[in-house]
């Protein structure tokens, strides 16, 4: 067996970035840039009232002083005129500054006769006008690998930029073994069960940014297991649940091989997980997750989350993980590194007592996994622990 930190190197060295597309900007949000951007003007492209007012020479501020409104001027619609001495120009939010002003006064430190206002007893020391290029300025650049957010958006948006070159989104084959499965919504025989784990996986594999594709259920026996590797073969990353272990019926690892697999690995120091295989088969990368429940979705986040970030561009590093107290006394660990399942709260973290691999409930209950080192001592309440956020 190897260590999860030797697993995860092991896959890194399988995986490689996807390749890139170009995308509308409308279709961009959540995906990662895949080269730098240079904005294609500046913002504000021209000096801007920041607010309601008057537009005048900031030299000719002082309390009573008086000046004629030549012009009005909105956002959008520019006073193509100059401000002279002793005038004003009656301005709104997002306008531009017409030549001769430099500074707006707001219309609350004004009164207004007519076509003439009288500044008021206030300072006026705030010039309310946004300078031209102040947020940014024609060929400042967005630089690439980042996962675009909705404030990226609206700045690739306010740049001019309508198509954005990003990532493709790695596609990811999930595939269910096992002669005990049938999907959800069919009904299950005496001796069957519902198939969780891929649909559990396919909505981690879809909120990590890639694409999930949910193959038929292989059954167990070769032939049916060949043609879900046929399926997949066009994918980026082929995952299989269940059959990787060492009983008569589990035959994932030979079907694979005979498929071309270059394995990398076999059993991880984990638990639960520690039936995981790995290797490369043919353009694509190939995971074999076990087949409980949990130990399938705890390693979908311990090892296909990093890969699939990997994937994106987005760097090698292992999930995550942060440190908080325990919230109640936990006994020792055995001899492998245990991810336990467990609730983070502004009480600390409680550490459920059941921690089976079978049990989804208490996966669905927790919010973080809590990280036991191999041989880890009891530990008290208060103690520091390090946990993994799902």
């Amino acid at each position: 067996m190897i260590t999860v930190a030797q697993a995860l190197a092991n896959l890194f060295a399988l995986v490689d970035p996807v390749a890139v597309e170009t995308v509308p900007l409308a279709h961009a949000n959540g995906r990662v840039l895949a080269e730098d951007l240079a904005a294609a003007r500046d913002q504000p492209p021209f000096a801007a009232s920041a607010m309601d007012g008057y537009a005048i020479a900031g030299t000719a501020i002082a309390p009573g002083t008086r000046f004629k409104v030549v012009g009005e001027a909105a956002a959008g619609h520019r006073w193509g005129g100059t401000v002279g001495t002793g005038e004003a120009l009656r301005i709104f939010t997002g306008a531009p500054l017409p030549a001769g002003t430099d500074h707006v006064v707001i219309q609350e430190n004004t009164s207004r006769d007519g076509d003439m206002i009288t500044l008021d007893d206030s300072p006026n020391d705030k010039s309310n006008v946004r300078p031209a290029g102040a947020d940014f300025r024609t060929g400042d650049l967005i630089k690439a690998p980042r996962l675009l957010s909705p404030s990226d958006i609206a700045l690739l948006a306010a740049m001019n930029i309508a198509s954005v070159p990003v990532r493709c989104r790695p596609s990811v084959a999930i595939i269910a073994t096992g002669d005990e499965l049938v999907q959800p919504g069919e009904t299950p025989g005496d001796d069957q069960i519902i198939a969780s784990n891929s649909y559990g996986l396919a909505a981690l594999v879809e909120n990590l940014g890639a694409h999930p594709r949910l193959l038929p259920i292989a059954r167990d026996n070769q032939a049916s297991l060949a043609l879900a590797f046929d399926l997949a073969a066009d994918a980026d990353l082929i995952v299989t649940i269940g059959g990787a272990s060492v009983g008569d019926h589990d035959l994932v690892g030979d079907v694979a091989q005979s498929k071309g697999l270059e394995q990398s690995f076999y059993k991880v120091a984990m638990r639960p997980g520690k039936p995981l295989m790995a290797g490369r088969m043919g353009q694509a990368a190939m995971i074999g997750l076990p087949g409980n429940p949990v130990s399938a979705m705890v390693c979908g986040h311990v090892f296909l989350a990093p890969v699939i970030r990997k994937m994106r561009n987005l760097g090698e590093a292992p999930a995550p993980r942060e440190t908080a107290p325990l919230a109640a006394d936990i006994g020792a660990n055995g001899p492998r590194e245990h991810y336990m399942r467990a609730q983070v709260s502004a009480d600390g973290v409680t550490v459920f007592t059941r921690q089976d691999s079978a049990l989804l409930t208490v996966l669905a209950d927790a919010n973080c996994l809590a990280v036991r080192a191999p041989n880890d001592a009891a530990r008290k309440a208060g103690e520091m622990i390090e946990i993994i956020r799902l």
